[in-house]
């Protein structure tokens, strides 16, 4: 008891002293028996000091990431939102109904599945050199630097890049001035409004996102193991396939997983570049937002069979490649 209250008083004095005499509004709080037994109680156990760290992150996902969520499917399996005066909104399923009566939908939402398969697969060809050169061939001392020099193109927003892209492909843009330069050309070749845009535009906005994954996974690799390939007689290419490509797989798997599912909802680079041919399902989707109120749970509906698909497939993919990596490891 004697010694609560002298840590109290040792409280109240430093924070006093603290403020040259004056007590600050902080001091103050801790400095009072209410704030002790809050602490008490609060982290008094192991199991409280859990709960306690737990909470901030679980909030944060319930509120900020399945608050959303819930809300997009509570929405779609309406018959009208937002309500209207006068009218109760009923529950139906006739909004995900309308995805497999009406062929038109079906076209965009398979396009985009595809599509960025094949981008996550171009994107993951492209990064890997560029990863592996900068884990495997750049001084450790200057890997950061150049770390930072990818990094600048994405401090600025995904709109500014996009434009950026607009103007490097367009008719009067850099490549098409290079080809004309070289006298490859005598017109404009038109790459904008095309799927060659989109795809060059969905690649440059998810490049990032694949490379970090790859550039950790092949850091972490010892130099060691491929030496010791070399010592054995295998060539480069044999020790890229047996040693370095699986024991990098857990990095493709994450690159590839954050690329593909950005790609089936990038919404601004198919609207700024792509055309009439390169529609995806986030245009369908926006779509029946930009309508009226009563296209929302169709709008909701449809969000919600592209996310259910991505992650179904996610989930085939992931698990492929675990059978992969455990396989690589034997």
């Amino acid at each position: 008891m004697s010694g609560t209250m002298g840590t109290g008083t040792g409280k109240v004095a430093a924070a006093t002293v603290a403020d040259g005499g004056r007590r600050s509004f902080w001091g103050a709080v801790t400095a009072s028996p209410a704030y002790d037994t809050m602490v008490d109680v609060l982290i008094a156990s192991p199991r409280r000091q859990f709960v306690m760290l737990l909470m901030l992150p679980l909030v944060w996902v319930l509120l900020l990431h399945l608050g959303p969520m819930l809300q997009m499917l509570y929405v779609s399996v309406l018959d009208a939102y937002p309500a209207t005066a006068g009218r109760e909104p009923h529950l139906t399923l006739d909004n995900y109904g309308r995805f497999f009566r009406e062929a038109i939908f079906v076209m965009p939402f398979m396009r985009t599945l595809v599509f960025s398969a094949v981008l996550t697969l171009v994107t993951l060809v492209l990064t890997y050199p560029v990863a592996y050169f900068l884990a495997r061939h750049v001084k450790r001392d200057n890997q950061l630097v150049f770390l930072l020099l990818l990094l600048i193109p994405f401090w600025v927003g995904e709109i500014v890049r996009t434009f950026a892209i607009m103007i490097l492909l367009g008719n009067n843009g850099a490549i098409n001035l290079v080809l004309k330069t070289l006298g490859l050309i005598d017109r404009p070749v038109p790459f904008m409004y095309t799927g060659f845009s989109v795809s060059v535009g969905i690649i440059y906005l998810t490049a990032l996102y694949m490379l970090l994954p790859l550039y950790s996974a092949l850091e972490k690799l010892p130099a060691s193991y491929t030496e010791a390939a070399a010592d054995l007689g295998a060539g480069a290419w044999t020790r890229f396939r047996r040693v370095t490509l699986p024991l990098t797989l857990e990095g493709i798997t994450s690159g590839c997983t954050l690329v593909f599912l950005i790609s089936t909802g990038v919404y601004a680079v198919p609207v700024l570049l792509g055309g009439p041919s390169s529609t995806v399902f986030a245009e369908t989707i926006a779509g029946f937002f930009h309508a009226a109120g009563d296209e929302w749970p169709t709008g909701a509906a449809f969000a919600c069979l592209m996310f259910v698909a991505a992650l179904a497939i996610t989930a085939v993919f992931n698990r492929v490649m675990g059978h992969l990596q455990k396989w690589g490891r034997k």
